[in-house]
């Protein structure tokens, strides 16, 4: 029999020096701290990760923690009633834990510039008890040679921490989250895990980094719309940018204002499931547009992952069935509410909460529309209708028994039928990202009203381009909005996170 040789007990857990805590009166101040332990933690891990793979010591465990930002309030302090976030609801201690300050650091210093502003008090910086996972410690785009992690003698999980799903659940944004005795309240909706796997899976799944991503997001079914999107920021970059600075394509290739050509970057063999293009301004002012395909898996899967950055807002752009007899082939659908049938959120956001429309964007959606097409009033009825949109999770819904999906829609309705608008908007609920849906009948599948060959590519070439004009327009008066203004109080619950 053979014999098994069991490697030694782990006799230590090395660590970087203690960090003593930190307070601030200085938003800035605070977030540079932040970012000085994080750097200073996540090299530790490096190092050590490099240190083992040239034949280190493999009896011991080496662990850093993320930084964590607090702040405690001991009354009700009276804030301003308009505003949706940047304050606690009730007195007590509050706190989160940080990662990857650099690329969040205008946002942080927002959220905790407010806290300070609201209630009169300091913020503290400290490390948490949280570890960083060591495949989280990596630079982006670090390569990691296969033949290092083999020398190491011991399984990785033996020597440092791994992304842990316990810490990458979204009981905070789903309101489910318990607060132990004794412990901290949320001062925010995701942990630093949990945002760190995000970011990781968005690279992965739209090729492009996290640090392009712009906080005006178009989301659409279709890769005509891509196309189109694509044509005009060439067109932008190669006249000079027109307020936008770069144009970013999967690969990161990076076209910059005034120039015709990608300056740096490498186009990917083969596109990623969800590709995402970044038309940027400063500050991350500017217009990503994703597309994610057929179906609500995918839109959950990438607005799972956006909603870490914080956008101001997202919209669906994309095609639909629409309903009604009196819709004609290229008219617009603006969804004041939604069938949910997408099944994917039952889990998170059960069916009986309903998905309330946001002013702020269906006002900019509606007057982009007018705008562009030079329609007003109620002549603009002719080509736009608002209403109930059903998102069903069977494509071929047509092909089983009718009476029940065309009952319920009849009943709900449901002036148009797609499948990720509901999603979407479902989850911009959910996690307190303003959204909206505009969509553009493309057949009418109740009425036997299908595209004959040749009729698609010609509706197409029409339709998409002045779709995507109203889209870009309707983000861009978003953009003009005072960001106090376009967060919509009605996505915050009873007790909400401080952060946006």
């Amino acid at each position: 029999m053979e014999k098994r040789i069991y490697p030694q007990a782990i006799d230590s857990v090395v660590m970087p020096e203690p960090f003593g805590r930190q307070i601030f009166n200085d938003a800035g101040k605070a977030v540079a701290a932040l970012q000085a332990l994080y750097d200073r933690n996540t090299k530790f891990l490096r190092d050590s990760f490099t240190a083992l793979a040239a034949g280190g010591n493999n009896n011991k465990r080496y662990r850093a923690f993320y930084p964590e930002v607090g702040v405690t309030t001991t009354s009700f302090t009276q804030i301003d009633s308009r505003q949706a976030y940047g304050h606690m609801p009730t007195p007590g201690h509050f706190s989160t834990t940080i990662t990857q300050p650099a690329l969040f650091e205008r946002y942080l210093i927002e959220q905790l510039r407010l806290i300070m502003r609201n209630h009169g008090v300091p913020v503290t910086v400290s490390e948490s008890t949280t570890p960083i996972p060591l495949h989280f410690a990596f630079l982006e785009g670090s390569h990691v040679d296969g033949a290092a992690a083999e020398r190491i003698r011991r399984p990785i999980r033996d020597l440092f921490d791994v992304p842990d799903l316990d810490g990458t659940d979204d009981q905070i944004a789903n309101g489910t989250f318990e607060v132990a005795l004794g412990e901290a309240r949320p001062l925010a909706a995701f942990t630093a895990q949990r945002i760190d796997y995000s970011l990781h899976r968005m690279s992965h799944y739209t090729a492009t980094s996290p640090q392009h991503f712009q906080n005006f997001v178009l989301f659409t079914n279709y890769q005509f719309y891509i196309d189109e999107f694509v044509a005009r920021a060439h067109d932008l970059m190669a006249k000079g940018g027109g307020g936008y600075v770069e144009f970013v394509e999967p690969g990161n290739v990076v076209t910059k204002a005034g120039q015709s050509a990608p300056s740096h970057g490498v186009a990917p063999l083969r596109l990623p499931q969800m590709p995402a293009y970044h038309l940027k301004k400063p500050n991350h002012g500017g217009i990503t547009m994703v597309n994610i395909g057929v179906g609500p898996s995918n839109a959950k899967t990438i607005t799972d992952h956006i909603a870490v950055l914080r956008p101001h807002a997202w919209v669906m752009l994309g095609h639909c069935a629409g309903l009604r007899n009196s819709q004609a082939l290229g008219d617009y659908v603006l969804a004041h509410a939604y069938v949910r049938e997408d099944h994917v959120l039952d889990d998170d956001l059960p069916v009986w909460v309903p998905i309330p429309p946001l002013a702020e964007i269906q006002v900019a959606l509606q007057e982009a529309v007018a705008e562009v097409t030079g329609l007003s009033g109620y002549d603009l009825k002719r080509i736009m209708r608002t209403g109930t949109v059903a998102t069903i999770d069977n494509r071929n819904w047509e092909l089983r028994d009718q009476r029940g999906p065309v009952q319920r829609l009849s009943q709900s309705r449901a002036i148009a039928l797609d499948m990720e608008s509901a999603t979407i908007a479902a989850n911009g609920f959910r996690f307190r990202v303003p959204y909206g849906t505009l969509l553009c009948v493309s057949d009418k599948p109740l009425h036997g009203e299908l595209k004959l060959p040749g009729m698609a590519t010609e509706f197409y070439k029409r339709q998409v381009a002045q779709h995507l004009t109203i889209g870009i327009r309707a983000m861009e008066k978003l953009a003009e909005m005072p960001m106090e203004r376009l967060h919509s109080r009605k996505l915050r619950s009873f007790s909400e996170t401080a952060f946006q």
